[in-house]
């Protein structure tokens, strides 16, 4: 049964709880006492890996973004994009609020505003996080014999190789498989801070590279190019998409509204603003300092304009293979929810007061938690044709390109601006001017969408696009 949107607010369900426990014991009688979910993650836990889902390989491409635009620019388009992705899971935080309790999606919050829709966007949801699953597998196929070969020469002689079955992608990629599917199996989020942590420590330690080698160059290291404040480029084009999406992580966002101890308005919003501020600045000096180091020569990937032959630089492209590959299992569970909602659509949550002798139904719309059964099937069915699909293909950059395109249009700006419009535009505590800026940005994503997809279209007619970013 879908309920009416807007009608009742988390806040106002367990007042309404309240009130009729009291009710009945003034009557003589015993009141059902309902479970509620409890949240069990920390601050800490919940912004590192909302911030592990946000940073990603893609930052080593700011540089070059800022080369396309000049400093200012990319200053400015770099904290302009932070700020629209902010305000997206804004919104989204809000949105949770209206779900039952501790159990927000998508689909949850879907089924409140476009039910018939919930559906499709949970699909949409799934194709996207499995796509950049499956681009995740594919980076780490193609890094690691790099990696091997670099640190093989630093550690021992220059002039020996490495065996050849460690310079096979498809060999690391099977070995990798055996550390990332038990992480993917994991049901809640929190249960991956560890690997967040290590995730950021490879940041940190990449976002040392970039800064110590401007202030105490390489030998070998390249000259500058030119270094403009203000210069735009045709590579403007292609590059500012990069910065657009460096700051999805929508799809997680509900999961670490359920799980986060405490998940008040204020807390969600330090979560929030924290992870969002924090990768701005990684991003912002990422590419600084790597723009000034390179100037107009730096190239796609910052890494790899510094000499190989350093144990340092070696050991950063270890780094990035780490943080490729711990941030793997983050778009997995996405994923999986989404197919379970898919898959399983409209059955009822059953909480009991922890006896086992007095269970009731929490929620008429919320989705039933997974089975044990179900969610090792989902598991193994994304990991596994994931892993297929990677170890036979070396690219599939145009494919993905239109999976993000889509997708992470669609869940960071067009639903979150969609949604909460739909169901907060007849709530009075709701502030007309905060409904419209929601519209504004469901537009906005509209907009980013249309662009991207005729980019996208445009390069498949013109293949030297790609070769120039």
């Amino acid at each position: 049964m879908v309920l009416k949107y807007g009608a009742v607010l988390t806040s106002a369900a367990d007042a309404a709880v309240g009130d009729s426990e009291s009710s009945a014991l003034l009557a003589g009688e015993a009141a059902p006492s309902v479970r509620q979910k409890e949240g069990h993650a920390s601050m800490l836990s919940s912004v590192s890996n909302l911030s592990n889902t946000i940073i990603g390989s893609g930052m080593l491409t700011f540089p070059l973004a800022m080369a396309s635009s000049g400093i200012i620019p990319g200053i400015l388009t770099c904290v302009f994009s932070g700020c629209i992705g902010a305000f997206g899971l804004y919104l989204l935080s809000l949105s949770a609020r209206y779900a039952p309790h501790r159990s927000s999606s998508f689909f949850a919050v879907a089924q409140l505003t476009f039910p018939q829709a919930a559906i499709f966007f949970d699909a949409a949801i799934a194709i996207k996080c499995f796509g950049v699953s499956i681009s995740y597998l594919i980076i780490i196929k193609s890094l690691i014999p790099n990696v091997v070969e670099s640190l093989y020469h630093d550690l021992t002689s220059p002039n020996t190789n490495p065996p050849a079955w460690a310079l096979s992608g498809r060999n690391w990629i099977t070995i990798i498989m055996f550390i990332l599917v038990p992480l993917a199996f994991f049901r809640r989020l929190d249960s991956l801070r560890y690997a967040s942590y290590v995730v950021l420590f490879s940041v940190v330690y990449l976002l040392a590279i970039v800064i110590t080698c401007y202030f105490n160059p390489l030998e070998g290291t390249a000259p500058a190019g030119d270094i403009h404040l203000i210069h735009f480029t045709p590579n403007f084009i292609s590059t500012f998409p990069v910065q657009v999406f460096a700051f999805t992580c929508a799809q997680n966002l509900f999961p670490i509204f359920n799980e986060l101890k405490t998940n008040s308005r204020q807390r969600m919003n330090i979560v929030i603003g924290t992870s969002i501020g924090s990768a701005i600045m990684v991003y912002e000096a990422i590419a600084l300092f790597g723009y000034l180091t390179f100037g107009s020569k730096v190239g796609a990937n910052i890494i790899a304009m510094y000499p190989s032959t350093s144990l340092f630089i070696a050991i950063g492209q270890l780094a990035i293979v780490v943080l490729i590959m711990f941030s793997y299992p983050l778009q997995v569970q996405p994923c999986r929810n989404c197919l379970d909602k898919i898959f399983h659509v409209g059955a009822p949550i059953k909480v009991s007061n922890g006896n086992n002798d007095d269970e009731i139904v929490d929620e008429d719309h919320a989705v039933a938690d997974m089975s044990p059964l179900k969610h090792t099937l989902l598991t193994a069915a994304i990991t596994g044709f994931g892993f297929i699909i990677a170890y036979f293909v070396d690219n599939l950059e145009m494919v993905l390109s239109f999976v993000g395109a889509i997708g992470s249009t669609t869940i960071s700006f067009i639903l979150p601006g969609l949604l909460f419009w739909k169901i907060s535009r007849d709530d009075p505590s709701v502030s007309r001017a905060l409904n419209r800026a929601a519209l504004a940005l469901a537009g906005y994503g509209c907009c980013v969408f249309v662009f991207c997809l005729g980019y996208n279209i445009y390069r498949i007619f013109n293949p030297l696009v790609i070769s120039s970013r």
